[in-house]
């Protein structure tokens, strides 16, 4: 019976993990690293950093799966950042 209610239990929180709110461009942190949930959308003036083809996915935070649409960073925890969105925080995956 212990089993089933631990196997219960991880299978519950992957739920939960799975259904992690999106970090919106309006959430504080997300304002103040210039977070876009569309890369193609980045003020370039604004974020001189930025250069085409950086994205959330293929950032060294991102801890989604390869070519997941969505997946956590470290940044904005209990949230979600789009595979496909931007931060100043980027960093090449190795």
């Amino acid at each position: 019976m212990l089993q089933t209610v631990a196997a219960t239990s991880v299978a519950a929180f992957a739920s939960a993990a799975q259904a992690q709110a999106m970090v919106a461009e309006s959430d504080a942190q997300a304002t103040a690293l210039g977070y876009k949930a569309d890369a193609t959308k980045v003020d370039k003036a604004k974020q001189p950093k930025y250069a085409a083809g950086q994205m959330c996915s293929n950032c060294a935070l991102f801890q989604g799966a390869a070519g997941a649409a969505a997946g956590g960073c470290p940044l904005f925890a209990g949230k979600q950042v789009a595979g496909k969105g931007w931060c100043s925080a980027y960093a090449k995956k190795a």
